[in-house]
């Protein structure tokens, strides 16, 4: 038998370590407070939506990175960094921007990042280095990404109707739906693979960091196992619905549905590592991290009695300054004037009922207007006295397509008057096009992005933080974006209809 002495740590060190540890705790447990809704949503998103729930393996994960790491870090020093302290602000910072602008992804961001803030302070620079690996890659516990569905879903469209047509078959092409003489399929929001794409992400970057020593080669194999997934999903989709010209529309579909869900992701990994283990230089039995030149007498430390506070105080400043903007409001108008311009007058709604998507909005107004040439268009207003979480013109869900409605986003279309034009699609099937502008502290715009900086601006200084979703439509049967582009003109552009509506002049 043989005996190996083990190298512990002196009892000194043993305690510095607890304490250190116990500081760590305590910065975590106050951010947790803090931020207890952001963190739940958080966990919620990785719990409930299957584009992330890798996530729930990715935390443990992490854990078994720093496990990993343990026996070099017992050989490092400990101490309280006050750097990290501007690293905790700028988490804070970034955590504000998302609160003040209702952009989840910035507030997910701003924790992640003042929790890895914590670690700097309570354990400091040597440490925070030779953890560098798991701190960055908790950063892909953030949910982001489900912005990319519109291009994935206008992607794997365009990539199947080409395989379709090299293998013979006749096929029509209308935004993301496509006809065969088997029958009309969408490649849906679940079908365009972002889900897979961002697993893809978690997963090869880790199997990067395990595998391969050089950054170059890492970097290589992370876009190459990114462009395999996507391709793959294209791919799968052709196969779809090859598979229904074959053997029918709802054979293919249970075939889809039992290889999409047990067995794609899984094939896509095995063929990515297959053909990239030749290229595989990191040894299995590898150190973790090499702490050599972590040694010797730390930088910028400080004392716990400084560094403690400050880092409870930067989040707590943070929190209380949100507080303080959050509850503003304006008064919106009793009702919210929508005039039929010059050469327009009141008719009835179009045959296929359309109805946009205002959750929490505080007045819904909904005017449907005719020409003489007999074209039809819809205008919407949704107004709201303020924005927040769940009540916002540019949120996910919100607009021109309500998903639990059966119209659904065919294709982003060239922009009407600078609004956000898109088609959608209904059974029948019913084309129709909907031009959307954000109206946020009183200026108008097409872009979701400009919205949110005008609401973050609105919402730190003292603009106006009333909002309007604005939406005019209409059935490309009709005239769409062509009679949208006619009645908006008329009407003397969308910003001169949002100042009606307001009544701003």
């Amino acid at each position: 038998m043989t005996v190996r002495a083990l190298r512990l740590a002196p009892p000194g060190a043993r305690t510095r370590w607890r304490r250190h540890l116990a500081a760590l705790g305590l910065l975590w447990t106050a951010l947790a407070a803090l931020f207890a809704r952001d963190a739940a949503d958080m966990a919620g998103i990785w719990w409930n939506s299957a584009t992330f729930t890798h996530c729930l393996l990715m935390v443990p994960l992490i854990g078994w990175l720093v496990a990993q790491r343990m026996p070099q870090l017992r050989g490092l020093t400990p101490v309280y960094w006050w750097p990290a302290l501007l690293w905790l602000a700028g988490g804070g910072l970034v955590w504000l921007v998302g609160e003040a602008a209702s952009v989840a992804l910035f507030r997910h961001l701003g924790l992640v990042l003042m929790l890895q803030g914590a670690v700097g302070a309570a354990l400091g620079e040597r440490l925070v280095r030779a953890l560098l690996f798991p701190l960055a890659y908790a950063l892909l516990l953030v949910p982001f990404g489900e912005e990319l569905v519109p291009l994935l879903q206008t992607f794997t469209a365009a990539i199947s109707v080409a395989l379709l047509r090299l293998a013979g078959l006749e096929a029509a092409l209308e935004g993301v739906f496509i006809t065969t003489r088997a029958g009309l399929f969408e490649v849906a929001e679940e079908c365009a693979g972002v889900n897979f794409l961002i697993a893809m992400l978690a997963y090869s970057v880790f199997a990067a960091h395990l595998c391969f020593r050089g950054w170059r080669r890492r970097t290589l194999f992370v876009f190459s196992a990114l462009a395999a997934t996507i391709l793959a999903n294209a791919l799968r989709a052709w196969g779809t619905m090859l598979a229904a010209d074959i053997w029918g529309i709802e054979a293919a579909g249970g075939i889809d549905h039992i290889f999409y869900g047990w067995i794609f992701f899984g094939l896509v990994i095995l063929i990515v590592m297959l053909v990239a283990r030749r290229w595989f230089d990191r040894p299995a039995g590898d150190v973790a991290v090499n702490v050599t030149g972590l040694q010797g007498t730390p930088r910028f430390s400080g004392a716990a009695r400084h560094i403690l506070p400050a880092a409870l105080a930067i989040p707590l400043a943070f929190a209380g300054w949100a507080a303080l903007i959050g509850g503003r409001s304006g008064p919106l108008p009793a009702t919210m004037a929508v005039a039929a311009p010059a050469g327009w007058s009141a008719a009835a709604a179009d045959a296929t009922p359309w109805r946009p998507r205002f959750d929490g909005a505080d007045q819904i107004v909904l005017r449907d207007f005719a020409d003489a040439r007999g074209r039809v268009v819809t205008v919407a207003i949704g107004g709201f006295e303020r924005q927040a979480e769940g009540r916002e013109v540019a949120g996910f869900g919100q607009g021109a397509v309500d998903p639990a409605s059966d119209w659904a986003w065919s294709a982003a279309l060239a922009p009407v008057g600078g609004a956000r034009t898109e088609r959608l699609f209904h059974p029948g099937p019913v084309l129709r096009d909907a031009a959307t502008w954000y109206v946020v502290d009183g200026r108008a715009t097409g872009s979701a992005r400009t919205a949110k900086l005008l609401g973050l601006k609105a919402r730190l200084g003292s603009g106006d933080p009333r909002a309007l979703s604005l939406i005019v439509s209409a059935e490309a049967g009709q005239g769409g974006a062509a009679a949208i582009s006619d009645f908006v003109s008329a009407s003397g552009g969308a910003q001169a209809m949002a100042d009606r509506a307001l009544k701003l002049r």
